[in-house]
């Protein structure tokens, strides 16, 4: 079984990209439905304060770290993630997988423009996309029933990139309804592949500032979420290290 690790009280997949896709392909495989959900500094600080998406989290089947930060502090605090698993190369290895496999691909969210743009694109790669749909179907109809059109599409992914914690609590909400072998959150993956928005430089990855490109392009959404949350972040890190230390010497 793959090693999990508990992440300032949230668990983890230890795992690399490799290891992550064929494990996804696993449980595409094994039947069910499950969930996918990437934690970056600022999902991890929200889930502390918030019990249900920390319920969420933990009833996830998968749980990738999204953020180098929480791969560097897990190695701070002892817990070793081998790598990073960002959303959006997960979400390019699993189309590719998909193509590979022949699994159809339901795609969920962002503009009606952007989510075109997105389904040209995923079956240009050889993906069999059997539907799409803007994140904004609340003005016309319920979860639910978004749910029951995914559903009659037979998808076996469904990809949902909606703001944190909407897609978290929608997938869990309707993930029996959906009736996808596997549902992915990706946040804002859909605007980088349609070209709204620019991916980080490599080296930017690399340092893990790829918050600080995203911040620059969207300062009005995102100061609250990594400026704010990414402190936070640092504080309970720092205290849980300290914390560590302090058991270490008392024994």
């Amino acid at each position: 079984m793959a090693r999990k690790i508990n992440f300032l009280g949230i668990e983890i997949d230890s795992l690399t990209m490799a290891e992550s896709v064929s494990k996804a392909l696993d449980l595409v495989k094994g039947g069910g439905t499950h969930q996918h959900v990437v934690v970056n500094a600022a999902k991890i600080v929200s889930a502390m304060h918030d019990d249900s998406l920390k319920r969420t989290i933990s009833d996830c089947a998968m749980v990738n770290a999204d953020g180098q930060s929480i791969v560097w502090a897990s190695r701070l605090l002892g817990q070793g993630l081998p790598e990073r698993v960002a959303g959006i190369d997960f979400m390019d290895q699993m189309l590719r997988a998909a193509a590979a496999k022949s699994l159809s691909v339901y795609l969920l969210g962002a503009s009606a423009d952007v989510v075109s743009a997105v389904a040209e694109k995923v079956r240009d790669m050889g993906v069999s996309v059997v539907g799409f749909h803007d994140g904004f179907w609340r003005k016309d109809m319920s979860d639910e029933e978004m749910a029951s059109i995914i559903c009659d599409t037979q998808a076996d992914l469904v990809f949902v990139a909606l703001p944190s914690p909407f897609k978290e609590n929608f997938l869990r909400d309707q993930l029996q309804r959906m009736n996808a072998r596997l549902s992915i959150g990706v946040g804002g993956s859909f605007d980088v592949m349609a070209g709204v928005t620019s991916r980080a430089p490599k080296w930017m990855q690399t340092f893990g500032l790829e918050w600080l490109h995203r911040l620059l392009q969207e300062p009005r959404r995102m100061f609250m979420r990594y400026l704010v949350g990414n402190s936070r972040f640092i504080y309970y890190v720092v205290r849980e290290f300290v914390t560590m230390k302090r058991r270490t010497f008392s024994k």
